[in-house]
């Protein structure tokens, strides 16, 4: 055997791998297993598509009647909304009325003193 300085054309050294195949067959088990519980389901999803006349008009009663307990709940808290605005208003309005006339009592208390003074000064007293 020679010496050989070009060590750079050699090539590669081949490895080899070897892949054991196993006899397992869970896979095809769990996948037989899916596509029962798939095919069942579906029984169960098209076969109950024999819905009652009666069950589909007592659904939208039961809607018609839900949407109007809604409208009427959002009408009544309207109304109280109003209400206690109307009741701020008029309670606003009364104290209002109750300043002026007590400033009205107090000019016409001011008014009687003064007439009185006019009175019993012509008098002379």
């Amino acid at each position: 055997m020679t010496y050989d300085p070009n060590t750079e054309r050699r090539d590669p050294p081949v490895q080899r791998e070897v892949v054991q195949k196993s006899g397992g067959s869970a896979g095809w088990w769990v996948a037989g297993i899916v596509a029962i519980v798939a095919l069942v389901g579906m029984f169960f999803i098209f076969g109950g598509a024999n819905t009652d006349e009666a069950d589909l008009e007592m659904a939208r009663d039961t809607g018609r009647a839900e949407a109007m307990i809604e409208n009427a709940a959002a009408s009544a808290q309207t109304a109280a909304a109003e209400a206690a605005e109307s009741s701020r208003a008029a309670a606003d309005s009364v104290a209002d009325s109750a300043a002026a006339a007590a400033a009205a009592t107090e000019e016409a208390a001011a008014n009687t003193a003064d007439a009185a003074q006019d009175a019993a000064d012509r008098n002379g007293m």
